[in-house]
């Protein structure tokens, strides 16, 4: 009888063994990575700040710079001659001062002096609650208007960095100070020559310098930072994040035009 041939056995495969899957996630950066890249890769940093949400470091840098900043106006101008200046770009308010008598004259402007001393050491202070405002502000906004997937610590976080530019005015106006000039017309609310505001004095009109004070080279960046690391840390798309950001912007900016018209 015939014998069917036997089935010829399939050959053993080697055994297969996957590769683990590269991480999509790029490497950490160190705190001095995180702050150069402010400047140079912003989008590196502000992603960065998923991984790890730590604000401090460029807040003591902005302190730091704010603090030399103060005292460079306290030793080259005197809070007397920068309160007074500020007093003559407010009309009502220099007519006011200019009906008093001499010596209660001298008085309300030693006062106004002193106040706008403690307010500019204070203002590191003050720009922390300001940032966190702005960030509850942008959270809330995002959330409501493209359900953003997005915490509220790393939207702090991310406001504080891109701060980091405004540093530049602070050092620009030392150097100005230090180089020897003028304290007859320094304006301490705007110190550099980053904005067409600065050069409407006392004589312009009050209203166009609250508009164009705003319009700042240096905020203009920082606002531009801050549309792109909201884009970074969350899914929201670029245009909605400039249009939080700049429609924000816009709605303060009518603010104090509008203040401007009410004070002057």
């Amino acid at each position: 009888m015939a014998t069917n041939p036997s089935v010829p056995s399939q050959p053993q495969q080697p055994l297969q063994f996957s590769q683990p899957a590269l991480s999509q996630e790029p490497a950490p950066l160190s705190e001095g990575q995180r702050l150069i890249g402010v400047f140079f890769a912003p989008s590196k940093t502000f992603t960065d700040l998923r991984r790890n949400a730590s604000w401090w470091a460029p807040f003591l840098i902005i302190t730091l710079f704010s603090v030399l900043f103060v005292t460079v106006v306290d030793q080259k101008v005197g809070f007397y001659k920068a309160a007074e200046n500020l007093i003559q770009l407010q009309p009502k308010q220099a007519e006011r001062l200019d009906s008093m008598p001499t010596d209660q004259r001298q008085k309300a402007m030693q006062m106004q002096a002193t106040i706008t001393k403690v307010i500019s050491y204070a203002v590191p202070v003050i720009a922390l609650i300001l940032y966190a405002v702005f960030a509850a502000i942008l959270y809330a906004t995002l959330k409501f208007a493209a359900s953003a997937d997005i915490k509220y610590k790393t939207l702090f976080a991310l406001v504080v960095y891109t701060r980091l530019p405004e540093v530049l005015m602070s050092i620009l106006a030392m150097l100005s100070l230090l180089a020897g000039v003028s304290s007859d017309g320094f304006n301490l609310q705007n110190p550099v020559a980053t904005n067409a505001g600065y050069f409407i004095g006392p004589e312009g009109s009050a209203v166009l310098r609250a508009l164009l004070t705003p319009l700042d080279v240096l905020v203009i960046w920082t606002l531009i930072l801050t549309a792109i690391g909201i884009t970074c840390i969350s899914k929201v798309k670029r245009g909605t994040a400039f249009g939080v950001v700049f429609g924000w912007f816009v709605v303060v900016v009518l603010f104090r035009v509008g203040l401007a018209a009410l004070t002057s």
